[in-house]
């Protein structure tokens, strides 16, 4: 039972990396066409439509908060490394735009040392250690190792995990619809305002690849949620990484993106260290704690 369980979760994590695969894949075409600003707005609202019908179900009372101070950091952070991820989306090879923003796991257990008070396995620095190189491999050191761009790629991680680490502090006290609702609300509002000044109006095609862009966030949340419910963080969260794997193949099907010798041995590294900090943190802290927040 418990073997089936895990194949369960393993199937419905990697399906749900294949959706956030297509995702990026689709983010990078619109940014072709449209501004960031745009992007990341229709992300977040269509992300809101889709908590509609479960909004419904339970009923508005059950939203009201006494820790709306918690969640408006944690949505401001999670708005913020999406502006990031989606920037880093235009601007660099696919898979090292995804792979900087999966190195979240790397930069938690800072965060939580400072903001939860924390610490630090000593097993952990390792993983830590690993995967900084091959985040420094990715970008490749040199004189190309502190361009914007991939300034921009390494602080979507960041972000996205200071969003996590608040997401770990509000389940202590909130229900997860009610945290996701209010990350929905505030990334919806706050990310309409760049519009006043940055609204380009779509084409039909690209009307249709925004709404598909927000139904593919939302269904792969829900698959990762199922995947996290059939077997613990520890043992299905590294098939998470197989977002890596999908992302590069439609790079280079798409775009003709091949990873050079360092990009590889980094994405591998980075992998890794991945891999390593999960199951260490996934015996310590709650499947919620370890969902994607800036996707």
């Amino acid at each position: 039972m418990y073997a089936d369980n895990l194949k369960r979760g393993a199937l419905f994590m990697i399906a749900s990396a294949l959706l956030f695969a297509g995702m990026s894949a689709i983010v990078r075409h619109l940014s072709n066409s449209l501004p960031n600003e745009m992007v990341v707005f229709f992300r977040s609202a269509m992300g809101l439509l889709a908590l509609l019908p479960w909004l419904w179900h339970r009923g508005w009372p059950s939203m009201k908060t006494r820790h709306l101070t918690p969640h408006i950091t944690r949505g401001l952070a999670g708005l913020a490394a999406m502006y990031c991820y989606f920037y880093a989306i235009a601007h660099m090879p696919l898979a090292d735009a995804v792979l900087l923003n999966y190195s979240t796991p790397l930069f938690v257990p800072f965060i939580a040392a400072v903001g939860l008070g924390e610490h630090i396995p000593r097993r952990l620095w390792w993983a830590i250690g690993i995967g900084f190189g091959g985040i420094l491999l990715i970008l490749k050191p040199g004189h190309e190792l502190f361009t914007p761009v991939s300034l921009i790629g390494v602080a979507s991680g960041i972000l996205a995990a200071l969003a996590m680490v608040s997401i770990r502090r509000l389940t202590r006290t909130e229900p997860a619809l009610r945290i996701v609702f209010y990350f929905s609300v505030i990334c919806t509002v706050v990310s309409a305002v760049p519009l006043l000044w940055r609204w380009q109006t779509p084409s039909s095609e690209l009307w249709l690849l925004l709404i598909l862009m927000g139904g593919l966030a939302p269904l792969a949340q829900l698959l990762l949620t199922r995947a996290y419910a059939h077997a613990p963080a520890a043992q299905v969260g590294p098939f998470s990484y197989s977002t890596v794997v999908f992302a590069t193949l439609v790079g280079w099907f798409f775009w003709d993106e091949v990873p050079d010798v360092l990009s590889f041995f980094g994405a591998l590294l980075v992998c890794l260290a991945g891999i390593l900090a999960i199951r260490l943190a996934g015996r310590m802290a709650a499947p919620a704690a370890e969902m994607p927040v800036s996707k």
